[in-house]
C-alpha cells in the first residue's frame, strides 16, 4: 500500500474539506490505502482502493456503514463522501474518523492488569450488541452464508493467492459444521477494527464483510492469538464473559481459523 498524496483525491473529497491541515498515515492493511486527515471540516480517515476486488470490498463497506448507521445504535462511522473513480480503477471513501487507537494497541501498552482485562471484556459485549442487533434487511440473501463463504473460498483459491490448499478446501467442505441461527456479523471481527479511548470502546471498523451470518466465525476470529492478546486461556474467559456465552469449540474454532480464513 502507498500513501495517498493530496494531488491524487477526488476534487468531491478536496471540496468536501476545503483546506487539509494535516494529513498522516496510520498501519495501512492490505487492501486499502488509508490516510487520517485534519481539515477545516474536522477530522475524517479517507480509504483508497485499487483494482477490481478491492474496490469491490469498499464499495461493500460503504453499503454496509449506511445501513448500519440509518438503522442501528451500533458504533460504526458514517460515510461522508464515496468516490468511483471508474477510468482509474480506484474507489475512495471519505469517513468520520472514530476517536481513539485500536484494541491492538490499547492492549499492548496497557500495564495495569485490571484495565486490560476490562477491555478483553468490553471487546466480547460489543461483539454480542452486534450479534444481538437485527440485521438490515439489505445485508440479507438467501443462500445461507456457510455455502456462499465455500463457493467463495473455491473462487479465491482458482483466481488469487490464499494460505489454504485443495486438500485443506475439500476438508472444509466435506466437514460443514451444524447449522446454527444467524445473526448480523462483522465478519473481520479483531483487535486491529475495534477501536477504543481511555479504556473504552468508541468504534468499530472495516465493515466490509459485514452480513448475516454465523456468529461463530466472528467469535472464532476475534480469539485468535496475536501479541500481548489472547495468548492465555484468562484472556479468552474474559472475552466470553462479556460476550454472555461460549458458544465455540474447540472443532468449530479449527474450523473456521485453520480452515475457512485460510481462503480469505
Amino acid at each position: 500500500m502507498q500513501p495517498i498524496e493530496i494531488t491524487e483525491m477526488p476534487l468531491e473529497i478536496k471540496e468536501y474539506l476545503h483546506t487539509i491541515n494535516a494529513i498522516k498515515f496510520p498501519r495501512q492493511g492490505y487492501s486499502s490505502d488509508v490516510a487520517i486527515i485534519e481539515s477545516d471540516q474536522g477530522v475524517f480517515a479517507l480509504k483508497r482502493t485499487k483494482g477490481k476486488l478491492f474496490c469491490s470490498w469498499l464499495e461493500r463497506e460503504v453499503t454496509v456503514l449506511n445501513c448500519l448507521a440509518k438503522q442501528t445504535t451500533l458504533p460504526v462511522p458514517t460515510v461522508k463522501k464515496f468516490v468511483e473513480q471508474q477510468n482509474q480503477n480506484n474507489h475512495w471513501a471519505l469517513l468520520e474518523c472514530v476517536e481513539g487507537e485500536t484494541l491492538r494497541t490499547a492492549l499492548s501498552t496497557e500495564t495495569n492488569k485490571g484495565k486490560r482485562q476490562e477491555m478483553l471484556f468490553h471487546f466480547g459485549a460489543i461483539l454480542s450488541q452486534i450479534h444481538a442487533t437485527p440485521c438490515p434487511k439489505e445485508l440479507q440473501y438467501e443462500q445461507k452464508w456457510l455455502d456462499h463463504m465455500l463457493d467463495q473460498a473455491e473462487y479465491n483459491f482458482k483466481n488469487y493467492k490464499v494460505d489454504g490448499n485443495q486438500p485443506l478446501l475439500e476438508k472444509i467442505k466435506r466437514t460443514q459444521p451444524d447449522d446454527y441461527q444467524q445473526t448480523l456479523i462483522h465478519g473481520d471481527f479483531t483487535i486491529d477494527n475495534v477501536l477504543v479511548s481511555n479504556g473504552v470502546i468508541t468504534g468499530v471498523i472495516d465493515w466490509g464483510s459485514g452480513t448475516y451470518g454465523d456468529p461463530r466465525y466472528d467469535v472464532s476470529l476475534a480469539i485468535r492469538p496475536k501479541p500481548n492478546a489472547f495468548e492465555n486461556n484468562i484472556d479468552k474467559e474474559i472475552f466470553f464473559e462479556g460476550y454472555g456465552s461460549k458458544i465455540i469449540d474447540d472443532n468449530i474454532y479449527n474450523y473456521f481459523v485453520n480452515g475457512l480464513y485460510e481462503f480469505f
